[in-house]
């Protein structure tokens, strides 16, 4: 699949602009603070229906504008499509000039895998890096994923608040057990899920990294839960409830799942150096990008937000010439020329788009 036109309007830094690509490598350069990223985040919003950097949608709105719209059209193996976005007083998409009803019907039509520096927080930090990881690339292939995610939430939500009632105003915890059962459920499916598409990135993963290492490391990754059990859940539940009445909140479920990774058997978060943590991360979204094109039959869109920056000429190279079939969107600070690579160049400046003819 690839996009073959976008549209922006009051968008970020923007305020009219077209931008046409081609189905190959589209590279945008420029200084600091131009818009370049401001370009993979409209797509990232017409994908997964949320900004991977704004937390309020006003914020994506032109300084002194009340709206802003943004219009995709695009090109799966077996359909064209369109998308357009608006954010005002109310938020309305369409796909294809039908206006959705739920979030979730965004899901699916635009496939994408996005790497940026900060992904090496994946696994430098915490485990909420790893699970948004997870929720994004399931959410993406099984859109009624991100429904059972977010009915747990509401669900752990409510029985968070029960909890802290029952420790202030002395209430009886006997309505814990219903809280438990659904809390379960909706955890037991979310499980399933988590452990196959963790399965298949240990598929990938392994040869990739072989690849990209010259077999000189062996990537391993093992998924820890609570929920693997659905019965065993519930009695663990039960007995962490005065725990959890005493602190509050619910101390275990899927909201604590990890992943660890390790290289040549030892923890790449402790004893990883920076590069074999860079290259690790290179080699899970690389892991991402064949589950993608697995499941839909074809390859998503590859977008690189200053990625390249973190990479020397070398594997810059190898990254680009290791990548085919599939449409690549660049934002970086400087051009790029590779031997026997065509790219698509535009200059982004204040604002403004510029096609460089090459």
């Amino acid at each position: 699949m690839f996009i073959e036109k976008i549209k922006l309007k009051n968008f970020r830094n923007y305020s009219t602009q077209e931008i046409k690509l081609t189905n190959g490598i589209n590279l945008f350069f420029g200084n600091n603070a131009q818009g370049k990223t401001n370009i993979l985040e409209s797509i990232f919003l017409c994908s997964m229906g949320k900004s991977f950097r704004a937390r309020k949608d006003k914020e994506l709105i032109l300084f002194n504008e009340n709206n802003t719209t943004i219009e995709i059209d695009y090109q799966k193996k077996d359909r064209a499509g369109n998308i357009k976005y608006n954010i005002g007083e109310n938020k309305n998409i369409f796909i294809n000039n039908l206006k959705i009803k739920k979030m979730s019907e965004i899901l699916g039509n635009i496939n994408i895998v996005l790497f940026s520096p900060e992904d090496i927080n994946i696994i430098k930090d915490g485990p909420s890096n790893r699970r948004k990881f997870l929720n994004m690339l399931i959410s993406q292939i099984r859109p009624n994923y991100i429904y059972t995610y977010n009915l747990y939430l509401k669900i752990l939500e409510q029985r968070n608040g029960y909890l802290k009632n029952i420790n202030i105003e002395n209430k009886n915890d006997e309505l814990l057990d219903i809280y438990d059962e659904k809390l379960a459920e909706c955890a037991s499916s979310i499980y399933n899920y988590r452990e196959e598409f963790i399965n298949k990135i240990k598929e990938k993963i392994q040869e990739i990294h072989k690849q990209v290492t010259k077999e000189k490391e062996i990537i391993k990754l093992k998924y820890i839960s609570d929920c693997d059990n659905k019965e065993n859940y519930i009695n663990e539940l039960k007995q962490k409830r005065n725990q959890d009445i005493e602190r509050g909140y619910t101390s275990l479920g899927i909201h604590r799942d990890d992943i660890y990774f390790f290289i040549n058997g030892k923890k790449i978060d402790i004893y990883g150096s920076q590069g074999q943590q860079r290259t690790s991360i290179l080699s899970l979204k690389l892991a991402e990008l064949e589950i993608i094109k697995d499941e839909i039959g074809e390859y998503p869109i590859l977008l690189l937000d200053d990625f390249m920056s973190e990479l020397d000429n070398e594997r810059k190279i190898n990254l680009l010439k290791y990548i085919k079939n599939t449409q690549i969107i660049i934002t970086c600070t400087e051009d790029i020329n590779i031997e026997n690579v065509k790219i698509n160049k535009y200059e982004v400046k204040e604002g403004k788009v510029f096609k460089i003819n090459t």
